[in-house]
């Protein structure tokens, strides 16, 4: 079955024509998967929201070229000219429009008007990418002392906690999303309970988990404590190592040495039948700025896995991804990341903390 797709798409220029920039968000039931947004010189605001438009389709079409979409967008005149009722006379707009027609098979979009207040996010996105120096575009760096240590605006906040120990655990042995998904040992147990404590006095308003085995246990662990209902969400299953899921690091370095030395060298390489760390990231970041734009000025709790966490933890501090290689998460640890509504400032506030 073919997949279907919602994406969203706004642009404008400060000027008009001005520096300009586009945003777009691409999401499938209901869950955002990318976040586009990019400073496309000097243009108008109708040819920047064509731009937006171009890039989603483009996205979309790389996902799955048969997949049906609805495209949102707050322009007027864009919808009605890709739909074919109006003219296309401004011959940028033409090149434009012709290039999303070419971007995605035309009879599997349909496009739809919608209020501006219902396009904030990719609004926020074109925003994002102009808030840098107009002559040479650069992307304004929100800092945390200076934007937030006098706001008075509560953000979201999420708690991540990895699972507590397995039998796999002190040999550091792979255990993967895919793979043999072993329990907890009682330590493990032992650890969970101590977790529960903590994140009691944290008072989380929403509880998410992965649902492999140890995620499930750890988080019904926890449950006992803070009395919420658990939403399940593969979204933050652990990487998946492949063929080397159940092997202990020294087996690993044996049987597969060269592919080792690419593993630990670089956030891009995967292990045969696995997902690199870029994969990750690029899985788990939505799922993250979905909570904070369904929840937000909330407490999340999300049960989850330590490559998982080392990933976003590198995302949230714009680090290379290279550095998490430099990052170790213990079990039962607290993560803890600020998300403010307004503009999306993203803050690192603690990294596995025990209590």
């Amino acid at each position: 079955m073919a997949r279907s797709f919602v994406i969203s798409a706004d642009g404008g220029s400060r000027g008009n024509p001005g520096p300009a920039a586009y945003g777009a968000v691409v999401s499938e039931n209901g869950k955002i998967l990318h976040e586009l947004f990019e400073t496309i010189g000097i243009a108008t605001n109708n040819v920047a929201e064509y731009s937006g438009l171009l890039a989603a389709l483009r996205k979309v079409n790389e996902l799955d070229p048969t997949a049906t979409v609805e495209a949102q967008m707050d322009s007027k005149l864009v919808v009605e000219q890709m739909s074919g009722r109006w003219q296309i006379k401004h011959p940028d707009m033409r090149d434009l429009a012709k290039q999303a027609q070419q971007a995605h098979p035309p009879q599997l979009v349909t496009y739809k008007w919608i209020p501006r207040d219902l396009n904030s996010h990719a609004d926020r996105l074109a925003n994002k990418a102009l808030d840098g120096d107009t002559n040479s575009f650069a992307p304004r760096q929100i800092n945390f002392l200076s934007e937030r240590l006098v706001s008075n605006e509560t953000p979201t906040q999420i708690f991540l906690v990895r699972h507590g120990e397995t039998v796999l655990t002190p040999e550091r042995r792979f255990s993967g999303g895919d793979g043999s998904d072993p329990e907890l040992s009682d330590v493990g147990i032992a650890q969970a309970e101590e977790v529960a404590k903590a994140i009691a006095t944290r008072k989380p308003d929403y509880f998410f988990a992965s649902p492999l085995v140890r995620t499930r246990q750890t988080a019904e662990i926890i449950q006992k404590q803070i009395k919420l209902d658990i939403e399940f969400d593969t979204s933050w299953i652990e990487c998946s190592f492949g063929e080397w899921d159940g092997l202990s690091v020294p087996e690993v370095q044996a049987l597969y040495p060269s592919e080792w030395e690419q593993w630990v060298s670089s956030s891009s390489y995967a292990a045969s039948g696995g997902e690199s760390y870029e994969q990750v990231a690029a899985r788990v970041e939505p799922a993250l700025t979905n909570l904070a734009a369904d929840y937000p000025g909330k407490k999340i709790l999300v049960v989850t896995h330590n490559y998982v966490i080392k990933a976003l933890a590198a995302r949230i501090i714009e680090a290379p991804l290279e550095s998490v290689f430099h990052l170790d998460v213990a079990p039962c640890s607290i993560t803890t990341i600020n998300i403010y509504p307004s503009d999306g400032l993203r803050v690192l506030k603690g990294l596995s903390a025990k209590s």
